[in-house]
């Protein structure tokens, strides 16, 4: 889980600090950055897993077909930032096995992961240059500070409880020391000081050091490791959702929505396995959840299952009208495809982690977004009881410009993203700002600014009667917010 993210150097995110909740609604215009803060927080799962260069080359830039390492460093015309630096607070899993096989316990699950990264250019033509790691520290936040950093309301004796453990006396488990060429980065062992740091040059090492923790090393680094690969971006597509799989298809929806059908069919046989009911009973009941969250958003749906077929060794989503007629995943909407998926996430009891999603009011008639907002919220952690196999530790945090979406969200978990002027080094640029609501937690904390009402009203009230139409040569008929029958209904207008 997620907790704080502040970042510096890196697209237009320059001194933005971040802290989250369960769940998190990001409000703002096209262009103005809010989707950044997503690619930061991909890159830092990219960094976790892979070579600095690949991560780097994963992040999107403003042309996507050119391929430039730059892309995550800060620009202002044609003139880019030497450094990016991150730090994050998060909350890791207690336990968890490793590529190996090797099971890994963590020592204290509260930690603290800083990196800056610095980019090296190469005289070669043809060369995209290099990224060079100059800094990387992992630490824990003791349990007795939890109060200071876990800011957002929730219950202290039973969901902070299950979540929080450990406790460790030496400060590091990854550590920098030096300067310049002779920087060392040390990988602690979970043993403190009974354990001999293993030191790596900083110089040219081609990834970050957490992103070769192991649980025979660092099992609390190694746990860091996984929970930072789990932050996903989620971009449900609908070509990938309607696709049928083979039996051999792997059982965790894709970031794309693909592998739908396998993940439900898995679900559906894990549960009897895990409850030692009846195998079909068991389905049955999985099914009947998906059906029933279905339903609240279209009213003609009876039954929904996976059918496999022996012949063809394909599985394939299907969905009953009330008449009796079947449609396979093909014939959905993309928003009753979307939705399918979203409930499927919420039953993963083993999926963890952060999860961002974009737009997700796409494909959804307004009437039905406070639906999909609250299975949204569903699947994130309950953070009032306790963790168990049914409430895991799990983060939601959305991107909108809806006010469809921004009208309806908990007034907590809203954060509202602008750009604002800024001058360094002489040089002018805008930055983007989150700003959140005034009287929720987030205002509480020293130097955060609340939302103004301006701003926040242009979002609830986003139609102006009395503007004029825009310009056109074609006859303009009257808007359908200006007809005199609404004006009674449209509370807070006047025209």
């Amino acid at each position: 889980m997620l907790t704080r993210l502040k970042v510096t150097g890196f697209k237009n995110l320059i001194d933005v600090d971040v802290r989250f909740g369960a769940f998190t609604c990001i409000a703002g215009a096209n262009g103005v950055g809010k989707s950044n803060l997503f690619d930061a927080i991909k890159f830092l799962s990219a960094l976790a897993d892979r070579p600095l260069t690949e991560a780097a080359l994963s992040v999107r830039g403003a042309d996507e077909r050119i391929s430039d390492l730059r892309n995550v460093f800060h620009r202002v015309g044609d003139k880019h930032d030497d450094q990016v630096s991150f730090e994050v607070e998060m909350i890791v899993p207690r336990e968890g096995v490793d590529d190996l096989g090797q099971k890994a316990k963590a020592s204290i699950n509260f930690l603290r992961y800083k990196v800056t990264l610095a980019y090296r250019s190469d005289e070669g033509f043809h060369s995209l240059g290099r990224i060079e790691l100059i800094k990387e520290e992992l630490s824990h936040i003791k349990r007795g500070e939890a109060s200071k950093h876990l800011l957002f309301p929730h219950d202290v004796q039973n969901w902070r409880k299950s979540v929080l453990m450990g406790e460790r006396r030496v400060p590091f488990f990854i550590s920098t020391e030096g300067e310049g060429d002779t920087r060392i980065i040390k990988l602690h062992q979970d043993g403190g000081s009974s354990g001999r740091p293993l030191p790596r040059s900083a110089t040219n090492l081609p990834r970050t050091v957490l992103s070769v923790a192991n649980a025979a090393e660092s099992p609390t680094a190694f746990l860091a490791r996984s929970e930072m690969r789990s932050w996903r971006l989620l971009q449900l597509e609908p070509s990938s959702l309607r696709k049928p799989d083979e039996f051999t298809s792997p059982t965790k929806l894709d970031t794309d929505g693909s592998h739908l059908a396998a993940t439900l069919y898995h679900l559906a046989r894990l549960k009897g396995r895990m409850n030692g009911t009846e195998q079909a009973e068991a389905s049955k009941q999985v099914y009947g959840r998906v059906t029933n969250r279905l339903g609240e958003l279209i009213r003609d749906v009876r039954e929904i299952w996976v059918e496999r077929d022996e012949k063809r060794e394909l599985l394939t989503l299907q969905v009953k009208s009330h008449d009796n007629t079947v449609h396979s995943a093909r014939a959905l909407s993309d928003g009753t495809l979307r939705v399918i998926a979203l409930t499927v996430l919420e039953l993963d009891s083993e999926g963890q982690g952060v999860l961002c999603l974009e737009e997700p009011e796409n494909g959804v008639h307004p009437e039905r977004i406070p639906f999909v907002l609250r299975l949204l919220q569903d699947i994130a952690t309950d953070i009032w009881r306790p963790l168990d196999e049914n409430n895991p530790l799990r983060q939601v945090i959305i991107n909108t410009h809806s006010p469809a979406v921004v009208g309806q969200v908990p007034d907590d978990s809203l954060l509202l993203a602008e750009t604002k002027e800024m001058v360094q080094d002489h040089s002018r640029f805008n930055r983007v700002c989150f700003s959140c609501l005034s009287e929720t937690w987030r205002a509480k904390i020293a130097g955060i600014e609340p939302i103004s009402k301006g701003k926040l009203l242009s979002y609830l009230n986003p139609i102006e009667p009395g503007l004029p139409p825009i310009p056109s040569e074609k006859k303009q008929n009257r808007r359908v917010v200006d007809r005199p029958d609404l004006q009674p209904y449209l509370s807070g207008w006047s025209s």
